[in-house]
């Protein structure tokens, strides 16, 4: 069997991209494949034999010393030591593929030059927009922003795109700079995979050729999901609280509709979207972090979940993690999102950012019959389990690298995906 080296900038589940970056590499382990990985150190990592491979820690935000900023810097931009350790781990470890996901300033597209001197296909999944953005998410503090599409990156610090940072955008402003001359990334994978057909659609537009890219979705494992088609009485929210995930219009809207609310998570914003619910009134509760069951049966006793984000979300597994539990879902009519709703039939969409046309479906949604919403959900469940499955996940993943020169020495395991 092929041997397969995946790249990710930690190896825990800190976000949505890791856990595809660890559930890959499962797949392809269950599946009887050799498997190795690379990231950086982080004190979170799960144990693995390949860490001492992984390139020193880079954490935005820490406290460093002036000479320790100053080689940050330089490894945001292309790091030596990065090249240095894929190299050895490839003499360790000859993979017959390599696929990254989130790797851009902690280990930097130096490996991805490695890796093309050795003449290894790679392929990286789009998590987000950085292989066109600089600021990942083609967002700013006045809304969606396409400015750098024209060229000129001088936008990314006059608008302080990253962290609202002068000095952390004119890094990345220079880091993209250098990429883009060079091609770094354009010229060194072979396929970038997109999770939704907007960003392959954006992608284009910014640039890259259609056939360097493919459409590959995201799956759930539906029966990892206990479904609960009887609907509960509040409208579910979980994620991030960040300004670009819409949580203000939403609560702006419950609040007008005079429905009940309930969010779960965390994020910059928290304070400030509390202080609002406060001041607009209304039934809206935040829950803090939950995870795990706890969440699952939050999700599972909603009425339906609301998506109401206001930037280019790509494919977002919330929505099929809420179709797996039985739940329709409201979304915002933006990105990848559209893609994954049908309307009527198991949810609805509306206008990202605008609160009059949300509050109407938070109300249609509450005056719905129970009945209408049961039958809503059990077509949800229905669509992800036939849809977004982990064999049609591995089987167009395992073409995509048999069409790269992988070679493919025993037949798919189905029965075996998890």
């Amino acid at each position: 069997m092929p041997n397969l080296l995946s790249l990710n900038t930690y190896n825990y589940r800190r976000g949505g991209s890791d856990v595809v970056f660890l559930e890959h590499d499962a797949m392809f382990r269950a599946q009887g494949w050799d498997t190795a990985v690379m990231t950086m150190h982080h004190p979170k990592n799960e144990p693995s034999p390949w860490s001492r491979f992984f390139a020193d820690e880079i954490e935005f935000g820490h406290e460093y010393g002036v000479m320790d900023k100053l080689s940050m810097a330089g490894k945001v931009i292309y790091s030596g030591e990065a090249k240095r350790k894929i190299s050895a781990l490839l003499d360790a470890f000859p993979a017959d593929v390599a696929h990254a996901h989130c790797i851009y300033h902690h280990l930097s597209p130096s490996v991805l030059v490695e890796l093309k001197q050795r003449g290894i296909p790679t392929v990286m999944t789009a998590h987000d927009l950085k292989l066109a953005c600089p600021a990942y998410k083609m967002l700013n503090r006045g809304g969606v922003c396409e400015k750098c599409r024209s060229g000129n990156l001088l936008h990314l610090v006059t608008n302080r795109c990253i962290r609202d940072s002068l000095p952390v955008s004119a890094l990345i402003m220079l880091e993209s700079a250098v990429h883009k001359s060079l091609g770094l990334y354009r010229r060194n994978l072979d396929k970038v995979v997109a999770p939704s057909q907007f960003y392959v659609r954006k992608l284009m537009e910014w640039g890259w050729p259609e056939r360097q890219l493919a459409y590959i979705p995201n799956y759930v494992v539906a029966d990892a999901y206990v479904p609960q088609y009887e609907p509960g009485d509040y409208f579910f929210y979980f994620g991030r609280l960040a300004l670009e995930k819409g949580v203000a219009t939403l609560i702006r809207a419950a609040a007008q509709a005079g429905v009940k609310l309930r969010i779960a998570g965390t994020g910059p914003e928290g304070e400030m979207l509390k202080a609002l619910a406060a001041e607009v009134g209304g039934d809206i509760e935040f829950l803090g972090f939950v995870s795990g069951e706890p969440l699952w049966k939050l999700v599972r006793e909603a009425r339906a979940m609301v998506l109401p984000s206001e930037w280019y979300e790509n494919a977002p597994m919330s929505a099929l993690e809420a179709y797996a539990s039985g739940k329709p879902v409201i979304g915002a009519r933006i990105g990848g999102i559209p893609e994954m709703v049908r309307e009527g039939e198991i949810g609805a969409l509306f206008e990202s950012g605008n609160v009059e046309e949300l509050t109407g479906l938070l109300a249609r949604f509450a005056a719905m019959p129970d009945e209408q919403i049961s039958t809503m959900g059990q077509a949800a469940r229905a669509y992800v389990a036939a849809t977004f499955t982990a064999e049609r996940y591995l089987r167009e993943m395992l073409s995509l690298y048999a069409d790269l020169g992988v070679p493919m020495d025993a037949p798919v395991r189905a029965r075996e995906v998890v």
